[in-house]
């Protein structure tokens, strides 16, 4: 290339060795976008369950693709100068001790004791008859895995209820050495007992089953029952959910994730029942989060990336058990790269709160593979209303109301809502 004027740019890649040219230019850029998309979003002080007046952001023409990857890179590499945005330190922790009652998205969450939550990829209960709510998830501290418990009666003040299903012996499923991911609780009305399922594996994923364990009360401890593969398929990615008549479902990724599939358990919640119903077929879904509203059941899934967060979807049906239809992407605010990745979390749980028809919270988990203990929470409101913007196989417009999850940098639950 022949020689001419120096630009400020190639003056200083003269002067940069091109592993630190990349780095500068890869900071400078999503730096600049992260530090106006994480600081400088406006935030509502008063919140927050949104209106059902919001309205959805404008689209942009321009594609915010060639942004997305700048992001992921830097969010998955450890040693990255942008770690503290996206995990930032104990000093600005969401503690009960302020009484302030604002969630922080992507905050460390400190329980009662001052110990940062572990409930990875979690779920909450309510129990009716000690009017408390139940956090159950991944306990990941160094040493120890099983499934922790936090109980709170304003779901931000959480009290350590310990370890309710532990490590046991080297050669069973719950052990370190294997993997337990996505515990979920619900409660039998007819036997009454609290029944955990949760995905179980081995290393290399490649066991692909599901795990079930009982308690005669909601703080355990759980008796462990063992695993199957439901219906005879894999399974990884999973949840249940339990229906206003009291029959439950498990929805599961099967087939190497490349879909779905749901079914209704036994009356006693231990096992399966047969029939089946495979649904988002080739759409390579997980992380399924199911939820109801007016008689339409509502499902959030992400794409399948690893610990790489991506796009959330939400898919609406009439029956549990099908046809979904999808609606889109639900998430709201911020910059489009940030609406894109879910806020740079994935979906785990939606929350119904007790009192405000058509609102929940959206339980979802920034995942730090490096450290995976030290994942975040991203709690955000979701509110459904009005009708929904997207457009439907046929091109015209989704009869499905719109499902918003709406970005806050530090967001409450109305004054008014309390237990």
């Amino acid at each position: 290339m022949a020689d001419g004027p120096q630009t400020p740019a190639s003056r200083a890649s003269a002067t940069l060795s091109p592993g630190l040219w990349y780095r500068w230019s890869r900071v400078a850029m999503v730096g600049l976008l992260l530090m106006l998309q994480l600081y400088f979003v406006a935030s509502h002080r008063n919140v927050h369950v949104p209106q059902p007046s919001a309205s959805p952001p404008l689209r942009h023409k321009h594609s915010p693709q060639a942004a997305i990857k700048p992001l992921i890179d830097e969010f998955l590499d450890e040693n990255s100068p942008l770690r503290h945005l996206f995990f930032p330190d104990i000093k600005s922790a969401i503690h009960p001790a302020n009484g302030s009652h604002y969630y922080r998205p992507g905050h460390i969450w400190l329980d009662t004791q001052g110990n940062p939550i572990q409930a990875h990829g979690g779920g909450v209960l309510y129990d009716e008859t000690s009017h408390t709510y139940y956090w159950y998830g991944e306990y990941r501290q160094v040493g120890v895995i099983g499934v922790g418990c936090y109980s709170s009666k304003d779901l931000w003040t959480w009290q350590n209820q310990g370890i309710v299903l532990s490590a046991q012996q080297i050669n069973n499923e719950t052990h370190k050495s294997n993997m337990l991911e996505r515990p979920k609780v619900i409660y039998n009305d007819k036997t009454g007992k609290y029944v955990m399922w949760m995905h179980v594996d081995d290393v290399h994923y490649r066991k692909a089953a599901v795990g079930i364990a009982i308690s005669d009360r909601p703080t355990g401890p759980f008796q462990y029952l063992g695993s199957r593969r439901p219906h005879g398929f894999d399974s990884r990615d999973m949840t249940i959910f339990k229906d206003d008549n009291g029959v439950a479902y498990i929805i599961y990724s099967s087939k190497m994730n490349t879909e779905l599939h749901i079914g209704p358990l036994n009356e006693d919640y231990l096992d399966v029942q047969p029939n089946m119903r495979r649904i988002l077929v080739g759409q390579r879904r997980e992380a399924p989060a199911v939820f109801k509203y007016q008689g339409t059941y509502y499902m959030i899934t992400s794409a399948c990336t690893g610990w790489a967060p991506n796009e959330a979807k939400v898919d609406a049906a009439e029956s549990i058990m099908g046809p979904w239809e999808t609606i889109g992407d639900p998430c709201i605010g911020g910059k489009e790269m940030f609406r894109l990745t879910t806020f740079l979390s994935q979906s785990t749980f939606v929350l119904p709160l007790l009192g405000l028809p058509g609102s929940y919270i959206f339980m979802a988990d920034r995942w730090n593979p490096a450290e995976l203990n030290d994942s975040r929470y991203v709690w955000l409101p979701l509110a459904i209303s009005g009708r929904s913007l997207e457009s439907n196989s046929s091109g015209s417009q989704s009869p499905w109301p719109r499902v918003s999850i709406h970005w806050h940098k530090k967001w409450r639950l109305p004054l008014s809502w309390r237990l």
